[in-house]
């Protein structure tokens, strides 16, 4: 543990670092930050990583004091046998291409400048890896590990500065022995690395999910063992849901697939794979957007893939009038069966966008498959237009596990109230459980947001309780179809609830000496509002007068 934390502050630093070598050149808060940020700690990681799986392959580099140095001292052969020995668990790496290499050549006085030097050795490790770590776009394109940093920096004579001064960062310590840790430690880095960057989240998707809503949906959706499935999310984000999800499963045991329109969130997301060692599945992220053009098809390409597990937390509202008459064409028609939300006269950015990416889920969730998936909380009870017949199909096929409501401002960056449903396709019960999780939780300001942090006992009475199917009163329903049907396909909980009035048994006496008590204070009441009356009255002659 004391290892973990250490590795933990050191990482960070590492992180605090870089972001003051930005804002020293001017770069701070700029659109390019993240993408400087982001690429140089994959770069340190890439690098540390290699001589990492270095050690592994060869007996020799086993205990070396200096490995670097002595991979130098390889013969050409050796290091490409060892090359071959790494395979996929790394990034392949030349000699040249080391940190260290780097960081000796600052002072070298060789025709090329050192900031070219730096971003060829970027352009060359990006071109090395191109099949493995690269993610794509719809029309096939491959977006890159890494592209030339220095052309960020406008002034000329600041290009090598801020080049050496990235490296000088880079060397202050090795990641090596963090590479046995798993998912937590991994996780915790990437939230504390994209936090500055995950506010504008674009068109599609938030970048990052809360870590306790991500622990309950994977906990709920895979009680159980189990391997060689594939799990999809749409609206993927940075894909905190799919690696919550993975690291529950196994990232052994499982493949991923992600469509996000953005390139900022796909990038996001190829970097936290290749944290948590999920690199075999980095040819599946797309960059795209699905409601229109899917990407991800059937080996006989005649529909859509159709996926074991599907997690996601899309976008709730947003302006997609211009692919609104695409959507709700006949060639989209079997896949939106509820239909495409009409453009509102006013307000196009209110368009619910939520409603047709779970009709994609619902259709591209294998026939045994099961999707958790965040929606507005309005959707449970709203009784006009698309919601209520999407909430049909689910409870009429027998579909529905369970919907929770979670506290308000679970997310910091959004005051809508948000709910979780959970659908499986594999029911052999008619039984549902609806939980209502509103009141957990301890209220903390972020910023000049309020937030809502649920404790661990929190996320295991959501989770013991949907996964037991317990009964609690006031916290949990356990409801057979019909009577969901009864109340209008409602998923609110609330609604569900005995209402209780509580009594007490009071003598004649007690009696009376309550009603003296009440009429007393409700001719004191009276007497109050009168004088109020007045004094408002007497005001607003002063005020006519003037």
């Amino acid at each position: 543990m004391t290892k973990h934390l250490e590795y933990t502050q050191k990482t960070k630093d590492l992180i605090d670092g870089l972001k003051t070598v930005c804002s020293n050149y001017g770069l701070a808060n700029s659109g390019n930050e993240y993408k400087i940020i982001t690429e140089v700690f994959l770069y340190k990681f890439l690098n540390d990583k290699f001589l990492h799986e270095a050690r592994n392959a060869n007996k020799k580099l086993k205990d070396s004091k200096n490995i670097e140095a002595d991979i130098q001292r390889m013969s050409d052969s050796d290091y490409e046998w060892m090359l071959e020995k790494i395979g996929e668990r790394s990034a392949k790496l030349q000699k040249h291409h080391f940190i260290s290499a780097l960081f000796n050549k600052q002072n070298d006085e060789s025709e090329e400048k050192f900031f070219e030097r730096f971003d060829r050795t970027l352009i060359e490790i990006a071109d090395l890896n191109i099949k493995l770590f690269s993610v794509a776009t719809i029309d096939k394109e491959r977006i890159r590990l890494f592209d030339r940093l220095s052309p960020y920096i406008i002034e000329s004579n600041q290009k090598t500065p801020f080049c050496k001064a990235i490296i000088n960062k880079l060397v202050a310590f090795s990641f090596e022995p963090i590479f046995e840790e798993k998912y937590d430690f991994f996780s915790t880095i990437f939230e504390y690395l994209i936090k500055d960057y995950n506010k504008d989240s674009g068109q599609y998707a938030e970048y990052y999910t809360p870590p306790a809503v991500a622990k309950i949906m994977a906990k709920i959706l895979v009680p159980k063992e189990t391997h060689n499935v594939t799990l999809y999310d749409p609206a993927a984000g940075s894909g905190s849901l799919l690696l919550a999800l993975a690291h529950q499963i196994g990232e052994d045991k499982c493949t991923i697939y992600s469509q996000d329109i953005s390139q900022k969130s796909s990038e996001f997301l190829r970097l936290n794979l290749i944290l948590n060692n999920l690199v075999h599945s980095l040819h599946n992220v797309i960059k795209g957007n699905t409601l229109t053009n899917p990407y991800h098809v059937n080996d006989a390409k005649t529909d859509l893939k159709k996926f074991v597990y599907i997690v996601s937390n899309p976008p709730f509202k947003t302006d997609f009038s211009d692919d609104r008459e695409t959507l709700a064409s006949d060639q989209h028609k079997k896949r939106f069966f509820a239909g495409v939300p009409a453009i509102p006269n006013k307000k196009k950015e209110s368009m619910a966008i939520y409603q047709v990416f779970l009709q994609h889920i619902i259709y591209s969730l294998d026939e045994k498959g099961k999707a958790a998936i965040v929606v507005p909380t309005g959707f449970n009870t709203d009784k006009n237009g698309i919601s209520p017949t999407i909430r049909k199909k689910i409870v009429d096929s027998n579909w529905l596990h369970a919907v929770v409501q979670m506290p308000p401002h679970i997310f910091a960056n959004t005051g809508t109230n948000v709910s979780v449903i959970f659908i499986d396709k594999s029911r052999k019960s008619d039984k549902a459980i609806l939980v209502d999780a509103s009141k957990l939780g301890t209220k903390v300001k972020e910023g000049k947001n309020q937030k809502t942090l649920l404790s661990s006992d929190d996320e295991n009475k959501i989770i013991e309780t949907i996964n037991n199917l317990q009964n609690i009163e006031g916290f949990s329903i356990i409801l057979d179809t019909d009577k969901i049907k009864s109340k209008k396909y409602s998923f609110a909980a609330g609604q569900y609830f005995e209402t209780k009035i509580e009594y007490s048994e009071l003598s004649p006496d007690e009696f009376e000496e309550v009603l003296v008590t009440s009429k007393e204070n409700l001719e004191s009441m009276f007497m109050e509002s009168e004088k109020l009356e007045k004094t408002i009255l007497k005001n607003l002659k002063l005020l006519s007068y003037e």
